[in-house]
């Protein structure tokens, strides 16, 4: 069994590549129950949530007959920040379809910061405008960079704004970057700097809306990837209300995503107000942005699909 570190999965992928993995899986679907969600308490300190998303193959619409079952592991602990460590953890099992056998180990949370950041991409290439080139992103977690790069690969991205509640992390981040030759800034002032932005890309733990709507342009693409949790959100009622309104899964947001959860509580949105998801874009069965002027939003909470496919495409770059 291989065993397939961070820096395997960054040699193995390229963004442009992953986006397009990631929409032919979803174009050519796989079985993905609803992940496992579970609370772990401390009884001192923010509780940690395990998470559990296993998928595999349609062998039953699969022409070959063959294909892979995998099951990603994950621990969000959000007090790790203050021992410099990351909130997320977690590894990834792939295994082959007709036997069960275990062919990799991979690291979790770096194929997860990719197809994570990918998948966002993908929705961007539906509805963010083909000319958008102002990206904010929210957050300076392990996501951002990932974020800003995979934007940077499916639109013309000239400037990037980094937004932190912590200024010196946002300063980490946005150095990272200009060293690989985007033009990359801190931003001080949030709610202007959603109003300046074509793309804004929030990924935080946020329990309080950071995106809200009465900054929003006409134009803007807003991706929300962090609140993974219905008591978390990064959004408010007016930016949701101002949108049309996507996800990666009716299933999975509708369940766990904050800022869908909390907008359907509230009135504001209803299920049947989502226009579409991944699998609906990729498949040509919801429209994606129908002008310049209108605002889209994208909700992610992850989908173990995204995981098997990028899983299954680090293991064959790796195994040659």
């Amino acid at each position: 069994m291989l065993n397939i570190s961070a820096s395997d999965v960054d040699r193995s992928l390229t963004y442009a590549g992953l986006v397009e993995t990631l929409r032919n899986a979803f174009r050519e679907g796989a079985i993905q129950p609803v992940r496992h969600h579970h609370t772990v308490e401390h009884p001192q300190g923010a509780d940690s949530t395990l998470l559990l998303m296993p998928a595999w193959t349609d062998f039953a619409n699969s022409a070959s007959g063959d294909g892979h079952i995998g099951v990603k592991i994950v621990t969000v602990s959000p007090d790790n920040n203050a021992i410099g460590k990351p909130a997320v953890m977690g590894v990834y099992l792939l295994l082959d379809g007709k036997t069960g056998e275990p062919l990799t180990l991979i690291d979790g949370q770096r194929l997860t910061t990719w197809r994570t950041a990918c998948a966002s991409a993908l929705a961007a290439t539906y509805l963010a405008r083909e000319d958008a080139s102002k990206l904010l992103v929210i957050g300076a977690g392990a996501l951002s960079p990932f974020l800003a790069r995979a934007h940077s690969a499916v639109r013309p991205i000239k400037e990037i704004r980094i937004w932190n509640r912590t200024r010196s992390r946002a300063e980490a981040v946005a150095e990272s970057l200009k060293a690989e030759g985007l033009n990359v800034s801190v931003a001080d002032d949030l709610d202007e700097s959603v109003g300046w932005a074509d793309i804004v890309s929030s990924a935080t733990i946020s329990d309080a809306p950071l995106v809200k709507g009465e900054f929003l342009k006409p134009g803007t693409h807003v991706d929300l990837v962090g609140a993974f949790t219905p008591t978390l959100r990064e959004s408010d009622d007016a930016a949701v209300a101002s949108a049309r309104v996507y996800v990666d899964t009716r299933a999975g947001a509708t369940k766990e995503a904050g800022d869908i959860v909390q907008a359907i509580a509230s009135g504001t949105l209803t299920a049947e107000g989502i226009v579409g998801d991944l699998l609906e874009l990729t498949r040509g069965k919801a429209q994606g942005r129908q002008s310049a002027d209108e605002i889209t939003l994208f909700k992610s909470v992850g989908a173990a699909l995204e995981d098997l496919a990028a899983g299954i495409a680090v293991y064959r770059a790796m195994k040659g």
